[in-house]
């Protein structure tokens, strides 16, 4: 069943706004979104909007497989990125880099 909307937790509003975080790396059951899919946005503490973004696409990745790349694309260092997805989702081995870029705020 296709995501009608994403959130993000708010410490991440400002990255997504002003550009520099342009992925997402989510689990399974947060990948089925599509290639041009058109999502509004809101924080994951109190639901607030904030943005619109159009998904650019949908890869599967495995966390031994994170690099710099997908670090910078998440504003972080590698080890912060390997530290926030081990906080999010412990244990988690198969995550889904989904690319996006906003539409309207």
């Amino acid at each position: 069943m296709l995501l009608n909307k994403i959130t993000f937790f708010e410490r991440f509003e400002h990255d997504i706004l002003s550009g520099a975080k342009t992925i997402t790396l989510r689990d399974e059951a947060e990948s089925h979104v599509i290639t041009g899919q058109i999502l509004p946005v809101s924080t994951f503490e109190t639901d607030r909007w904030f943005c619109d973004i159009q998904i650019i696409d949908v890869t599967p990745v495995k966390l031994t497989e994170l690099t710099e790349m997908h670090a910078k694309q998440e504003n972080m260092t590698l080890p912060q990125l390997r530290d926030v997805i081990a906080e999010i989702y412990p244990g988690l081995e198969q995550l889904f880099m989904i690319r996006f870029r906003i539409l309207s705020q």
